[in-house]
């Protein structure tokens, strides 16, 4: 098993309230969990200009893992009205 923890930080520039930056949020929440990862909001909440966003998930094998990974990252990076700032990945 392949345990895979990631986390973006989010510019939200175009978020002038903690209402629109939980919109933004909320939407991209819901796209991961589509691919059945787990999904939270790891900081910044009172930030309403930036965000981060930590996902984790198991895996069978370090294939799967990458191809999960790649799905992820996909999801974040076309994020409508965030920008990815820094990412970190850990995998065990």
């Amino acid at each position: 098993m392949v345990v895979t923890v990631s986390s973006w930080e989010l510019s939200l520039p175009g978020s002038d309230s903690l209402k629109a930056k939980r919109s933004v949020l909320r939407s991209l929440k819901d796209r991961l969990a589509r691919l059945n990862v787990s999904v939270i909001e790891s900081g910044l909440q009172d930030d309403r200009r930036r965000a981060r966003v930590s996902v984790a998930f198991l895996a069978a094998h370090n294939a799967q893992a990458d191809a999960i990974q790649e799905s992820v990252d996909r999801v974040v990076s076309g994020a409508r009205d965030a920008l990815v700032v820094n990412s970190k990945t850990e995998r065990w």
